[in-house]
């Protein structure tokens, strides 16, 4: 599908345990070396151990290529069976026909044709793959094999090849003396970051490929980490993405196409899918144009908004307990924002009819504890914790920003009044103070640093006025403050 496409002369990335793609790490070598060993000074009994998916059939044929011209070998592959069938496949691959005959008769084929291998000054060699699926039974009877013998020299030289399990198996008590006559034991270990970079070089070089990197350094990282340094998974994910950089047309495979190759191969999200009904499942989303990948997917952190957000608030709160200028700016921002809210929440009522006016009191606290988001912060000095509570007012007046048009809140440190059409800055004063001199203008410019021109308000300008105003220089016999003449501030 894709070898004209990059220069390839087969498939670099196949399934088949070719020995010529074998590529030899530090313990691949030593194994093969190790078995090769065993065989020319006749030990009789050798085993290979490594995970699934590291090479043991490839590194296997191997051997007997190199064994060829001194010994004939027979590859058992089929390990669920019974002591009967094994013979009878031993027996098959040897080219002997064992139909009918029982297990004695069997015995004596077996040795008649050992017998004229050692007189033909060869070697017989038997490879057992997979032989941790074979039963205790079976495993005795492949022990008994290597009776065939002569006073000098072994008949048969046994190779028994298997994952972890078969390790485990050899450690029963009751195969010690199976594992008693094993005189090599093999393992072979997963590449690391730089053999899995030569690995993939090497099958490129063998399948006839002679151009420039092919892999990106980023898509040769990504496989080494995601294949875990087997070479069954890294044949794998460099097959899918060559199938998928000639699909897209890219010359070369970068990280986002090794990306892909791995979550196409992830098969955790299909079966988390085995239980939802087909039904269920939502349409694929359109496909979107590539584009450079996103690390950040892969990192986890855009899907856990919980974990970020608790970060967050503990990132403020630490602010507050540490910064006393943080908290004197945030109670100013919470004033204008409760003073911001009351009207717009005022502005949609109807004033035709009562409403439930919002009072926020504030008052100073017996502790020194605020009260943020739930919780409470111990401070270094008391704040002004805000309290809201609704009322229902005995008669129907307008409310305008938070505070009832006739009347002027008592114990709030700032009222917000929006300015009507034709109202002036001495008719506000006047209605919610009783007057209007410099003292109290100078509270009013002192809170509303946008008006610079008293003569000078807008309609629907928000205006911010103290509920306590400083005290004037007399007052009359009612109590009112000696009010000083002004020029009225009109629109």
């Amino acid at each position: 599908m894709f070898l004209d496409y990059y220069h390839l002369r087969e498939q670099p990335f196949g399934v088949t345990p070719d020995p010529r793609y074998l590529y030899l790490s530090p313990t691949h070598r030593e194994a093969l070396a190790s078995l090769y060993y065993g065989v020319e000074a006749s030990r009789g009994f050798l085993a290979l151990i490594a995970e699934p998916g590291m090479g043991k059939t490839t590194l296997l044929f191997q051997l007997l290529e190199q064994l060829r011209e001194s010994a004939c070998a027979a590859f058992l592959f089929q390990t669920q069976c019974d002591s009967r069938e094994l013979l009878r496949y031993l027996l098959a691959d040897m080219g002997i026909d064992s139909q009918g005959h029982d297990l004695v008769e069997m015995h004596e084929q077996l040795n008649d044709a050992l017998t004229r291998l050692k007189r033909a000054d060869r070697r017989f060699v038997l490879v057992i793959d997979e032989a941790q699926n074979l039963d205790d039974s079976v495993l005795e009877t492949v022990r008994l094999l290597s009776d065939f013998e002569t006073p000098s020299s072994k008949l048969m030289q046994i190779i028994l090849s298997g994952q972890p399990q078969l390790a485990a198996k050899l450690a029963r008590p009751s195969l010690a003396q199976l594992r008693q006559r094993i005189a090599i034991l093999s393992r072979l270990e997963p590449f690391s970051a730089a053999e899995t970079d030569q690995y993939i070089g090497h099958r490129l070089r063998v399948a006839g490929y002679d151009g420039g990197a092919l892999f990106t350094s980023d898509a040769r990282a990504i496989i080494a980490v995601r294949s875990r340094g087997i070479p069954r998974n890294i044949n794998n994910l460099c097959f899918n993405a060559l199938s998928l950089g000639y699909a897209l047309g890219r010359k070369k495979i970068d990280g986002e196409i090794a990306l892909e190759a791995v979550r196409d191969l992830d098969v955790e999200p299909l079966g988390r899918m085995g239980d939802v009904p087909q039904s269920a499942v939502p349409p694929a989303p359109p496909a979107e144009p590539r584009s450079a990948p996103r690390w950040v997917e892969h990192s986890g952190f855009g899907r856990r908004p919980f974990r970020t957000a608790a970060l967050a608030a503990s990132i403020v709160l630490a602010s507050l307990l540490l910064f006393p200028s943080v908290r004197r700016l945030l109670g100013t921002h919470l004033d204008r924002f409760f003073s911001g809210s009351f009207v717009l929440l005022t502005k949609s009522h109807d004033l035709s009819r009562p409403t439930l006016p919002l009072t926020v009191s504030a008052t100073t606290p017996p502790d020194k504890s605020a009260v943020v988001g739930g919780a409470a912060i111990g401070l270094s000095r008391p704040i002004l914790p805000l309290t809201v509570s609704t009322t229902t007012p005995a008669d129907k007046s307008a409310v305008v920003d938070g505070a009832a048009s006739d009347t002027v809140p008592s114990g709030n440190p700032t009222v917000v009044v929006e300015v009507r059409p034709s109202q002036t800055l001495e008719q506000i004063s006047v209605s919610h103070f009783g007057r209007f001199d410099k003292k109290l203008l100078q509270e009013i410019r002192a809170l509303n640093p946008r008006i610079t021109d008293p003569d000078h308000i807008e309609t629907g300008q928000r205006i911010i006025l103290p509920t306590r105003t400083l005290t004037s220089p007399g007052t009359d016999s009612a109590g009112r403050a000696e009010v000083e003449p002004m020029t009225s501030a009109r629109n």
